[in-house]
């Protein structure tokens, strides 16, 4: 069980890491000076919403990883929860790392295709609350996709 803990909450955490390193010494400068929407959410706000989502991320994976490794199934899931989770670190270095916002929608593209389809795997599996765990994660990467289309045309 501690095992599947570590390699849940690793990644996450890796994930975390490397999106605020990449993240963070942009706000005060580059994404400071974009034209935001008017819903654009405050600053703050960012913070415990993501680490509330990793959490949610590290969760499903968990209930992942408990089943047997021979699990039919098993393997494909952990691989598309890894993309999606990839591709979730790719959009902060694509947005911010690059100050791109017509990149970071084209990742964020692929991010909302990769968690449906690690959703889809998670049903596979029969991983009902693992598939729940992912809707809030979904429903605020839908709403990060239209932020990001926003800035990117104010500022184009």
């Amino acid at each position: 069980m501690w095992l599947a803990a570590l390699l849940a909450i690793l990644p996450v955490v890796a994930a975390s890491l490397i999106g605020s390193a990449v993240t963070v010494p942009q706000i005060p400068g580059w994404y400071a000076d974009l034209i935001k929407p008017p819903f654009n959410p405050p600053n703050w706000l960012f913070a415990p919403v993501w680490t509330t989502l990793f959490a949610l991320m590290a969760l499903a994976a968990f209930r992942v990883l408990r089943r047997p490794a021979d699990r039919p199934g098993r393997a494909q899931t952990l691989v598309a929860y890894h993309a999606q989770l990839g591709l979730n670190v790719l959009w902060s270095c694509a947005f911010f790392g690059l100050n791109s916002p017509a990149t970071g929608l084209v990742v964020i593209a692929l991010l909302l295709a990769a968690m449906i389809w690690t959703m889809r795997r998670f049903a596979a599996l029969g991983d009902r609350l693992s598939v729940a765990l992912f809707v809030p994660y979904l429903a605020w990467v839908s709403f990060a996709s239209l932020l990001n289309a926003s800035i990117w045309w104010l500022n184009r």
